[in-house]
């Protein structure tokens, strides 16, 4: 399976980037309600914020709309609390491999404890106060995972939102639970001729259409919507920017996008081994409805087989049984980066592989099924055994837990996330403004150096450096579509008086914003690192799914 096909991802989970905001209800809006066409909600206020949390946006996916994609909410009388996140959607087992002498701590790795298959809630956060007649833009943020775990209670939203206030420029923010693993990405030809093909993705665009029709009644503008996810989240959001030709449909007008770009897809049938063994461990082999079948089984079960496949910590790491498919069934500003070190944290499942020929062997047979023996040679040169040139980059001698790691690190995050986005914005910069940037901070951190979702706690501005640059950008996009404007006496990101131009600007050296240690150094670089072997990958990648 070419890596253009698969999910992109960060386990959320896997790093604690949750956020308490303390405070006590304000008196003027200490039980806020609102009335929409199907029920009416009661949330909460806590300091100069307001919170809408674990509002249902769809029925329940149970029963016959397992698998199925998502319907209508069910309506209600009078007043429902929306005080708590509604339960995370099943997920899929997962376990951080433990590497003897590798000090490496995370703040979570458990995930959501509460969890249940009725799970598609939707939650808004917005100020409190908000001047008669004016609506708000909207931030809509889609959670990553790998398309196998993710949850909005671990990425509240408070901060960015008091940030927005504190710089005059308000907000509100909107996030929304999406099914994952089988339950949102099955695949295989059954699924296929049922059209219920990437529930999940489907989800995120339900919870969109929702904001369209509700998110006036809470202060925001229907038609100022920025969607913004984070690795699966960020794949998930260039997929919808290619939904229907591109045609966003009114949903959004601008995206942005961290460690993650749209890919050209497989289609959904290339998926049968998965159906058939998730049929076959479930009991549902002789069944003439093998997806009726499926929709049957008791949920406890279903979730021990999904738990026994493999995930992205096991030796076939970014090769994912779940991840979106060409099922059968835009053009706007947008902002897209990746760390520098994307890599490392995938490469600690492997560590067995310690030498030239199976550093070949698990690259062709793992991600590059298809590719020739000179291809291979070509790959094998582009990426060398001198550990001085491997991930973490720019790190010398350092970091090599075994010969062929730093090697590994190097082209798993060349191939899953640096190729796939420099090459969208080869494309996409001709047509629409588009901004680049590269995360290289927290370089000394032990094996990983700046691995995949180390800056997401910079943009919510709730990590151990919370300098608000990036949130500060993201904040200026929502509002302007561009992440630099307006200028602002209390941005720092003005401060630095750097000029962050757009990726477009220059044919030969495309500029980036740089994260650099120590926060908050910034610099201005260029988006030519690896040219040669991004390219190569670009084009071994687009060959294998016949998109050259």
């Amino acid at each position: 399976m070419s890596p253009w096909s698969i999910a992109l991802l960060f386990f959320s989970c896997a790093v604690n980037l949750s956020v308490t905001v303390h405070g006590a209800p304000t008196t003027s809006e200490a039980a806020p309600t609102v009335k929409l066409s199907y029920g009416s909600f009661q949330g909460a206020g806590i300091g100069d914020l307001v919170t809408f949390l674990g509002m249902p946006f769809a029925a329940p996916p149970l029963g016959r709309l397992r698998f199925a994609p998502p319907e209508p909410p069910i309506p209600f009388s009078g007043v429902h609390p929306a005080t708590a996140f509604g339960p995370a959607c099943p997920q899929q087992a997962t376990a951080l491999p433990a590497i003897p002498g590798l000090n490496i701590t995370f703040g979570s790795t458990g995930g959501p404890t509460n969890t249940s298959e009725d799970c598609l809630f939707i939650n808004v956060v917005k100020p409190a106060s908000i001047p008669a007649g004016k609506k708000l833009p909207v931030l809509f943020w889609i959670y990553g995972g790998g398309f196998e775990v993710g949850d909005t209670s671990l990425n509240p939203g408070n901060t960015v939102v008091e940030r927005s206030i504190a710089l005059n420029e308000p907000i509100i923010y909107v996030s929304a639970n999406y099914r994952v693993n089988a339950l949102g990405f099955l695949g295989g030809k059954e699924v296929k001729a049922a059209g219920i093909g990437n529930v999940g993705l489907r989800d995120q665009r339900f919870a969109m259409q929702w904001v369209q029709r509700n998110i006036a009644l809470f202060g925001g503008d229907p038609t100022k919507v920025t969607i913004w996810g984070q690795s699966a989240g960020a794949a998930s959001v260039g997929l919808q920017m290619l939904l229907n030709d591109g045609n966003p449909h009114g949903l959004f007008r601008a995206a942005f996008m961290q460690s993650g770009s749209p890919l050209p897809l497989k289609d959904i049938a290339t998926q049968q081994p998965f159906f058939d063994q998730l049929v076959s461990d479930t009991g549902c082999t002789g069944s003439f409805d093998k997806i009726s079948c499926l929709r049957s089984i008791p949920s406890d079960k279903l979730r021990t087989v999904i738990n026994a496949f493999p995930s992205v910590f096991s030796f076939s790491s970014l090769r994912f049984s779940w991840s979106p498919s060409i099922d059968g069934q835009f053009i706007v500003p947008f902002v897209t980066g990746d760390c520098d070190d994307e890599g490392t944290l995938f490469s600690l499942s492997t560590l067995n592989i310690t030498n030239n020929d199976e550093f070949l062997n698990y690259v062709q047979t793992n991600y590059l099924a298809g590719i020739n023996g000179t291809q291979l040679a070509a790959v094998g040169n582009a990426y060398p055994e001198d550990i001085t040139q491997g991930s973490p980059f720019d790190t010398g001698i350092a970091n090599a837990l075994t010969p062929e790691f730093k090697r590994l690190a190097a082209i798993q995050g060349d191939l899953i996330w640096q190729a796939p986005r420099r090459f969208f914005l080869q494309v996409a910069s001709k047509t629409q403004p588009t901004f680049a940037y590269l995360f290289k901070r927290g370089k000394a951190t032990p094996g990983l150096g700046s691995f995949h979702g180390s800056d997401i706690t910079e943009f919510y501005g709730s990590g151990v450096l919370p300098d608000f640059i990036a949130t500060d950008a993201l904040v200026n996009f929502v509002n302007t579509l561009n992440p630099t404007t307006p200028s602002n006496p209390i941005s720092l990101l003005s401060a630095s008086g750097l000029k962050w131009n757009e990726w477009g600007s220059s044919a030969t050296a495309p500029p980036m914003l740089t994260f650099l240690d120590p926060s908050p150094l910034l610099a201005i670089t260029t988006d030519t690192f690896r040219a040669d072997a991004l390219d190569l990958l670009t084009s071994i990648s687009l060959n294998l799914n016949g998109n050259s």
